[in-house]
């Protein structure tokens, strides 16, 4: 009896859903991030850039339905709201409830973000021999912008408060071809 190469020990392909423009980001927004990415240079300048023009039009956490902002019980939810044609970037607003919180991770690309309502508290960590170390500890409420860039972008963001946080994320990539933000989980011991 031949056994058909098809069945042979391959195992099967989870595919996960890849993200979808679920809402609208205003335009004079994205068309002011779209000549910042547009002037190309080194992920750091570029998320500074970024950065520096989301303070100047930063938006409020309108920019979804009142049943987006709700949450969800489950975890933090990330509703993208713009991904550029050409895939150089996406803008993705996160809603945090009371106690929801990031693994420990890094990224694919630059990212900036922005506090559009509540605070985010976030830790920033560093490898170090067999851990992460802690190098930095920011409680980030609204109008807080910051941006960052591989290497160096390690860290983790919980929602401390009482009530819904929201925040806007500009990844540097089109998070609908690539899945996600989220180069590698981290799971050693933290210091």
């Amino acid at each position: 009896m031949s056994r058909s190469l098809a069945s042979a020990a391959v195992p099967a392909t989870v595919m996960t859903p890849l993200p979808r423009v679920e809402g609208t980001c205003p335009e004079l927004l994205t068309a002011a991030i779209r000549r910042e990415v547009r002037k190309h240079g080194s992920w750091p300048d570029t998320a500074d850039r970024v950065a520096a023009t989301l303070r100047r039009h930063l938006p409020g956490p309108n920019l979804l339905s009142r049943r987006q902002l709700a949450g969800d019980p489950a975890g933090y939810q990330t509703h993208l709201v713009h991904a550029e044609p050409e895939g150089t970037f996406s803008i993705a607003v996160m809603v945090w409830r009371p106690g929801q919180v990031t693994p420990i991770h890094d990224h694919v690309s630059w990212c900036v973000t922005a506090v559009l309502q509540g605070t985010e508290y976030e830790e920033i960590f560093a490898p170090r021999q067999g851990h992460l170390r802690v190098v930095a500890r920011n409680e980030n409420p609204v109008g807080t912008v910051s941006g960052f860039a591989p290497p160096g972008d390690i860290h983790q963001v919980r929602n401390r408060g009482t009530g819904i946080a929201v925040s806007m994320h500009v990844y540097g990539t089109d998070i609908t071809r690539v899945g996600n933000s989220i180069r590698r989980e981290y799971t050693l011991p933290t210091r």
